[in-house]
């Protein structure tokens, strides 16, 4: 069986990855220091935590698709919005507290699909 001169094949892996951002490979990228972390499904995803911390509550969000200097700035407006502390470590943020709501709400303010995680 042949294949019709017009068709393409559907899906091809001689490119490799792609940068979301430009949609060009990875080795061809011109985006730099302003390409954004791996996306994912695009949704943002909020949990508690208080596992190795002494029992005190630490609102973790994560799946932020976004470069590392754009999340200190997000992760800066979320501590003045809560008035709490907060870190960025790797590709998540970290909330002191339970502020899952506030987060939420801000995030969402923010034009980010928000989910709650967890229990």
């Amino acid at each position: 069986m042949t294949r019709p001169r017009d068709s393409r094949p559907i899906y091809r892996t001689d490119g490799g990855r792609l940068c979301h951002q430009c949609q060009r490979q990875l080795v061809k990228c011109v985006c730099g220091n302003a390409r954004p972390l791996i996306a994912g499904d695009g949704v943002v995803r909020i949990r508690r935590e208080t596992k190795g911390r002494g029992g005190k509550a630490v609102t973790v969000i994560a799946g932020i698709p976004e470069h590392p200097e754009t999340l200190k700035t997000i992760c800066k407006q979320l501590k003045q919005r809560c008035g709490v502390g907060g870190a960025v470590k790797g590709n998540t943020l970290e909330v002191q507290g339970d502020q899952r709501t506030v987060c939420q709400e801000q995030l969402k303010k923010m034009g980010y699909q928000v989910k709650l995680s967890g229990g």
